[in-house]
């Protein structure tokens, strides 16, 4: 069936909000349409955006091009001013069907994001041929970050109910969906506007109860001092929690954490890590660092790049600061460019070093993977794999690590 391209930059949520659009009554059949889902989160990003329009336009002179997401959120004028763009569409009015009537022409449609109260009830029925799919039960953020634009383009924090949570589940677990992973922009706010007042481990525990066919449950990203009791009790006792956190840390400097308005100090990442790995052995975390953030010294950025070490982070996801227009951060002295890149190059190495040496330990061992596609998909630790065979996506396959080539495990099936 034909229907719309959409070209998506940025986090698993909009991954998820592309899915969302994709599904628009609205769009069935529309393949004279390309929605550009972008992302604010660097200056990189929207770069990349800019780019792939320009392209796509070149290359399909005649179709409508839509831009939506949070760059296209926070400042559409940006993207109105493109020659190249035919609408502007807001991060909540995407949702909604009615945005993408053919012959509606406004050429901006974006409201107030911060007026927004509602996680709206628009969760997806599934991914097409994906044994993974992402769940939405939290949008936006409370918090103001220095460095950080996006509550500006998603709005204050908000959760979905837990029960429009189980439903959604069902539906995807009907559809020979074996693995989800829940996500928004800080899951671990969920729940405080919700009556009752819900945790983020009630949830994946209520979840978890009323949806036995769960095999896997994995969370996109959590910070790390907003862990509650529940979820506590989930990483020491549940085997369909996946041993698998990633830790939304930033850096591992006080004064860098503090002056990025973090919640968390140095010692809190530590500790929970101990915490974390004394009640679960095998846990592997996942970490978010930024490098060369303003005013960070050598010294401060030893101690982030130490960090990696004390806490024995596996699965890094690494950033040069980029400055953004309308934060606080941008104010304060920054760091050459030349500087940041370099520091992030160093993050990354080690981080390629820390996940070597968990693949490599992997070698002999049993490992129960996920089939995605033809022959790839991933362990419970979120090790990429590569099995000796073919298998259908969602096959469950045990089988055994042998080598290691770059950043995949090589397996053979049993």
């Amino acid at each position: 069936m034909a229907g719309p391209e959409i070209v998506t930059f940025g986090c698993r949520l909009n991954t998820y909000e592309s899915e969302v659009i994709r599904g628009h009554e609205t769009l069935r059949d529309r393949d004279d349409i390309i929605v550009v889902n972008t992302c604010a989160v660097t200056t990189e990003a929207e770069r990349q955006a800019r780019q792939a329009i320009r392209k796509l336009r070149r290359e399909r002179p005649d179709a409508e091009i839509v831009v939506t997401g949070c760059a296209a959120q926070i400042a559409p004028e940006n993207w109105t001013a493109m020659p190249e763009v035919s609408r502007v569409v807001g991060n909540r009015e995407k949702l909604e069907a009615s945005a993408f009537l053919q012959g509606r022409n406004e050429p901006v449609l974006v409201e107030d994001i911060m007026r927004v109260e509602e996680t709206a009830g628009h969760l997806i029925e599934g991914y097409d041929g994906r044994a993974r799919a992402f769940l939405q039960v939290q949008n936006g953020c409370d918090h103001r970050c220095t460095f950080c634009i996006i509550p500006y383009g998603r709005g204050n924090s908000r959760s979905a109910p837990i029960g429009q949570v189980v439903d959604e589940a069902r539906k995807l677990i009907a559809r020979g969906v074996r693995e989800i992973v829940l996500t928004g922009v800080d899951i671990t706010s969920y729940g405080p506007d919700l009556p009752g007042r819900p945790t983020l481990g009630q949830l994946c525990r209520r979840l978890l109860a009323a949806v036995p066919g769960i095999e896997r449950l994995r969370l996109s990203s959590i910070d790390p001092v907003e862990v509650d009791d529940d979820l506590w009790r989930l990483i020491a006792g549940e085997p369909r929690l996946m041993p698998h956190l990633h830790l939304s840390l930033q850096a591992g400097d006080d004064m860098v954490l503090k002056r990025m308005k973090r919640r968390h100090s140095r010692d809190d990442a530590i500790h929970f890590c101990a915490r974390a790995r004394a009640l679960r052995p095998d846990i592997v975390f996942g970490a978010d660092l930024i490098a060369g953030f303003p005013t960070e010294t050598e010294e401060m950025f030893r101690n982030t790049l130490n960090i990696i070490e004390e806490c024995d982070l596996t699965w890094l996801h690494v950033f040069p600061y980029s400055e953004r227009p309308g934060t606080p951060a941008v104010k304060m002295p920054p760091v050459e460019k030349a500087i940041r890149r370099e520091r992030a190059g160093i993050l990354r190495e080690a981080g390629t070093r820390a996940a070597s040496r968990h693949l490599s330990a992997q070698i002999g061992q049993q490992v129960e993977v996920l089939v995605e596609r033809d022959v790839r998909g991933h362990s419970a630790h979120f090790a990429a794999v590569k099995l000796d065979r073919e298998a259908q996506p969602g096959d469950m396959i045990s089988a055994r690590g042998v080598a290691v080539e770059g950043d995949v495990l090589i397996a053979e099936a049993a």
